[in-house]
């Protein structure tokens, strides 16, 4: 019994082995994600709050501190990014509709309600990864 169960042990570590590889490389949610996800790099975000709320962003709709939207210099107007706090993983999807920001150093403007979503309030400023997000 005692040989049978060393002949058998290696093999069933084996199987088992294969099927967790299988889990992990057939995923098809992960490719998908993989497919509609481009990561645009990083940097610092900073967010504009009620002040401006009501004017004009670029794109030529006023600005609403509540909706999720941003500003990019480049990004074409209604791309939608994924917004990632470095510092604590949260991230919230955001749409462009405006242009900068105008600070040294910063990547993007995010509205109040998405610094309110990825904890970056209080402080003003995140470290923060940018992913753009593809309609495919």
């Amino acid at each position: 019994m005692r040989v049978f169960s060393a002949m058998m042990m290696p093999l069933l570590l084996t199987v088992s082995a294969a099927a967790q590889e299988v889990e992990v490389t057939d995923n098809p949610i992960a490719d998908i994600l993989d497919e509609t996800e481009t990561e645009i790099g990083g940097g610092v975000a900073s967010y504009y709050g009620n002040e401006l709320a009501g004017n004009r962003t670029a794109s030529g709709e006023r600005f609403d501190p509540g909706q999720l939207t941003a500003a990019h210099r480049s990004l074409p107007f209604g791309s939608m990014v994924r917004v990632t706090n470095t510092s604590n993983g949260d991230s919230v999807v955001v749409r462009i509709n405006d242009r900068g920001p105008f600070s040294r150093g910063r990547v993007i403007d995010v509205s109040h309600a998405a610094a309110r979503e990825i904890g970056m309030q209080r402080s003003g400023t995140a470290r923060v990864k940018l992913a753009l997000l593809s309609d495919d």
